[in-house]
This record gives C-alpha cells, structure tokens and sequence, in this order.
C-alpha cells in the first residue's frame, strides 16, 4: 500500500485518553466544531475525494474501506458524506442484512467475497465478516467453534486479500457510553430516525461490557500488518467524518486526474419538429 498522500500527513497524534470508558471513568467531553468550519473543510474534502476516486478508476486500484464499531458510534453518518460527491458507478457501500438459511451454510466468507471490488472500484463495507467477531459473539449467534475458527481464518483472508492486490483499510469507530446512551434516546424520539434502533440495539444497551471485551479480543488477532486497524473517535460526529475522510485520503499518493471543464458548444435551435395529439401524461401536483 501507498504510504499516503503528503498533504493530508501529519506528526502522529498523542493519545488523549481511552477512546472507550469501560471502566466507567469519567472524561471531559470533547469540544463540538462549528457549522461554518464543518461544512467549509468537508467540502474541501470532498473534492479532494473525488480527485481519489479518479485516481482509483484510471489506475484500476481494488479498494475495500471497513467501517466497524459500536451501535451509533457514527459509521453510517461518515460512509454518507464519503459517497455524497462519488459516482456510484465507481464507489458503493455494502451493507447486508443477516444471512440466509443458505448462506448460512456457505463458507462464512462466501457471501462477503462476492461483493469486493473489480479494478477501478472502491467498496465501503457498512459492517462486514467481523459481525462474527462481534454481535455474533455476543450475542450468541454463532458456536465457540466457530467464532474461534473465523479468529484462526480472518487474518490468512485479510492476507489473501491484499497479495491479490486489494488494499484494505479497516476503521473501528468508538463512542462512550453516555454519548451512545443520548444517541438511542434521540433516535427514540425522532420518528425519521426510529427504524434505526433495532432489537440487537435494544438489547446491545445491556452488554457494554461483553462488547468491550469482544472487540479487544478481535483486535489482538486482526490487528495485522497487512491490514491494521485505525480507530475513529466517534464522541463528536463532525469530527469523526472529518477525522475518517482525511485519514483515509491519507493512505493514497494519488494525483488530481479529474477532467477539467469542458466547452459546450451551442444548442441548435428547436425547430422542425410538431408534437403529435396524444392524451398527455398526469403532472404531479405542485403543492409546494
């Protein structure tokens, strides 16, 4: 993998203080950013986003981003404003539902394999194989058996993977309790936003701890050096998006080979042409 793009390269960042209060201490709460710096500097991360997207279409790049993490730490809110400017061509998100009865008996790689990239594309994975290393561990969905065999088994895929020449990055998003607490009981509130509390959410609330545990665990055997895992302070939501999108610009040498403007030559005029007598369609009432 490319070691990174110069302008998005800073001095390694001290640690502040543990991304995840498991213990129960309690921690100052990071400072909000203001509206008009958030949306100033995503813009200009987004161009710089578009510029990669070129850049991994032209060069026939095979590029996979996971986003992992607590429930409401701030996966989804990110991966949107990634793909906001991108061509969905080139760039889509992965997000699956649970398995089949079938897939259930496939190779438990199977059905994440089918969705990596051909050259030229970019895939984002809204959660992925490593639903086994976490809901499905904690909650019980899946043997010892074979929660062990996918930690013996996910490093040699991961490796796989990028001998074939994928690069893979993998985020882990992380949000105290108390933020993820106020994040359900907004979403409870908010009609648009309620169908994002599911029942493994509900029931998530209760097992902080087993989480905790499950995620350490995970990151002992998969945080390799063929694929290692960045970790996304999810407290405050703008930062995070910021945060993540620079980070993984970061990872790139790429070069701007967007095409510029191009000259649009003039209209011809609307002539020689009589629309024939046909029952025109209904409009769509203007209610606004």
């Amino acid at each position: 993998m490319s070691e990174g793009n110069e302008k998005f390269r800073g001095k390694k960042p001290k640690q502040r203080r543990k991304y995840e209060r498991d213990s129960g201490e309690r921690v100052a709460p990071r400072k909000s950013i203001d509206n008009k710096t958030y949306h100033k500097e995503l813009k200009r991360l987004q161009v710089e986003l578009v510029k990669l997207q070129e850049w991994i279409r032209q060069k026939k790049l095979k590029v996979v981003v996971i986003f992992e993490g607590r429930d409401a730490a701030g996966k989804g809110g990110a991966i949107t404003r990634i793909t906001e400017p991108l061509n969905p061509r080139i760039t889509r998100v992965v997000a699956l539902p649970a398995p089949t009865e079938r897939e259930h008996s496939q190779w438990y790689f199977q059905r994440y394999a089918e969705h990596l990239p051909a050259g030229g594309e970019l895939v984002l994975f809204d959660r992925s194989w490593y639903n086994r290393a976490g809901v499905e561990r904690v909650m019980g969905f899946c043997s010892e058996s074979e929660y062990r065999e996918f930690m013996r088994s996910c490093p040699e895929f991961e490796q796989m993977l990028v001998r074939s020449g994928i690069i893979l990055i993998k985020y882990w998003f992380s949000i105290c309790n108390e933020e993820q607490e106020k994040r359900f009981q907004a979403r409870n509130a908010d009609p648009v936003k309620r169908w994002k509390l599911s029942e493994i959410d509900l029931l998530s609330r209760a097992r902080w701890i087993d989480y905790s545990i499950a995620r350490d665990e995970m990151f002992i055997h998969t945080h390799i050096k063929e694929a290692p895992w960045y970790q996304v302070d999810g407290d405050v939501k703008k930062r995070a998006r910021l945060n993540v999108i620079s980070h993984l610009l970061s990872r790139f040498n790429y070069e701007d080979l967007t095409p510029g403007p191009v000259e649009l030559p003039q209209r011809p005029p609307e002539i020689g042409y009589d629309r024939p007598l046909v029952d025109e369609p209904d409009y769509v009432p203007e209610r606004y």
